[in-house]
């Protein structure tokens, strides 16, 4: 549970600010999560828009608050 909201942001600005940002790192993160989408089964998507009922209405209900 956070007490202080700004003690953590200000937290979390200095741990980003102090972290260098290394592209090749985060593309090699991006392609292994890429690839264990698609040993699962996820991607390609056999129909793209199932299911987009669903996220509609989540969005319409986040939005709304």
């Amino acid at each position: 549970m956070i007490k202080n909201r700004e003690k953590l942001e200000a937290f979390e600005k200095q741990f980003i600010a102090g972290e260098p940002i290394d592209i090749q790192k985060n593309f090699r993160i991006y392609e292994a999560m890429y690839r264990e989408a698609l040993r699962l089964g996820i991607f390609p998507l056999k129909d793209p828009l199932e299911g987009i009922e669903i996220d509609i209405k989540v969005a319409r209900i986040a939005n709304s608050v």
